[in-house]
């Protein structure tokens, strides 16, 4: 099975054929449009698909093809800091309040959290900030077998702030308890922080690459499954992010 994460800088309806070509069986794209309201032949390729999105040009979407079948998990749940003194409604939170997270389940098998953080500069919890809420609200929906978290994480530990404890390094530690790790770091043996392929060019300019696209796998899939990323000369004239395809061979 491989699976593909995508940010596609949007307009994914006149970029399915490039998305195809790289012949995944389930596509994770963000910054995509929402099907439902947007063209027939967009409509059509899409299929059976999960969407989530705060304007129906800019959403996270899930396309399977191949006959495998998407289920959306539906997780709902609430969090609340305990033992603070203040009673500030920052300290806790629900996910209808996060963005973009969508779990779903594939042939019944797979667990998929498809990512896509967002965040503003006058939001201390952006983008993985966005996502350790996320994993404080379901830490124990996730499975620590046949489990995914993919996507656009736009973090990276050269990031890290020391009086924050949802750092990205704590972040992803926080998920190594949970016997899920990067399958980039594990396949290349390289460092968060010191990745030496980047996943986004800022500005689609060679010169400013960074890595902030990730496939977190639990341990079980790893010695399994291997990833490609795009090539910058290949796709940055259709998006400022490379695919990611995560290929499990079972």
């Amino acid at each position: 099975m491989k699976i593909l994460t995508w940010n596609c800088n949007g307009a994914l309806r006149k970029k399915t054929a490039v998305a195809d070509s790289l012949d995944a069986d389930i596509l994770i794209i963000q910054e995509c449009e929402d099907p439902a309201e947007s063209t027939n032949d967009y409509q059509a390729w899409a299929g059976n698909y999960l969407w989530v999105g705060s304007s129906k040009n800019r959403g996270l979407g899930v396309f399977p093809k191949n006959e495998h079948k998407v289920r959306s998990l539906g997780w709902n749940s609430s969090f609340q800091i305990d033992g603070l003194y203040s009673k500030s409604p920052s300290a806790r939170w629900g996910t209808n309040d996060l963005e973009l997270f969508l779990p779903f389940s594939v042939d019944d098998h797979y667990t998929i959290i498809g990512v896509w953080t967002k965040g503003h500069e006058s939001h201390v919890f952006g983008y993985m900030g966005q996502f350790w809420k996320y994993l404080q609200l379901h830490r124990t929906d996730i499975p620590n077998k046949n489990t995914m978290i993919v996507g656009d994480f736009n973090s990276n530990s050269i990031w890290d702030k020391n009086d924050r404890w949802w750092n990205h390094s704590d972040v992803v530690a926080e998920l190594s308890e949970l016997n899920i790790e990067s399958l980039y770091h594990y396949q290349y043996t390289e460092k968060q922080g010191k990745e030496s392929v980047p996943t986004f060019f800022l500005n689609r300019k060679e010169n400013k690459p960074y890595h902030i696209d990730y496939a977190f796998l639990s341990k079980d899939l790893l010695p399994h499954s291997q990833l490609t990323v795009g090539k910058r000369e290949e796709w940055v004239s259709v998006s400022d992010h490379m695919p990611l395809c995560v290929k499990i061979s079972l």
